[in-house]
């Protein structure tokens, strides 16, 4: 899919803190949600950019309601206060850490 890279990255007013336990707890349903949306998106014609568009909008609004922040395709943060525990799809668990400065490439393996 040629969109598939041009993601806006967007920051909630309903971002929360969360504890690591918090996050562990919230994410089987961020990789649901992120593995439906992905799905439907594998199905979309290269063509269709408006329903491509319409499906990430609405991944991003679900995944920002919950309180989280989206920073790319398929990419999601956790603010934790002093950072972000960070989670990409298809990634199987909550793994990695950044700084609110480092972003994506600054990020670190927890354990």
């Amino acid at each position: 899919m040629q969109n598939a890279n041009r993601v806006a990255i967007v920051a909630s007013p309903m971002t929360k803190i969360f504890t690591y336990e918090e996050a562990i707890e919230l994410l089987p349903e961020v990789q649901r949600i992120t593995n439906e949306a992905v799905a439907a998106a594998e199905e979309l014609d290269d063509s269709d950019a408006d329903g491509y568009h319409h499906l990430l909008m609405q991944w991003v609004e679900t995944l920002t309601s919950l309180g989280l922040e989206v920073n790319g395709l398929w990419l999601v943060d956790f603010d934790n206060g002093s950072g972000y525990y960070c989670w990409r799809h298809p990634e199987p668990a909550l793994e990695y850490f950044h700084g609110y400065e480092e972003g994506f490439g600054g990020r670190v393996k927890l354990n």
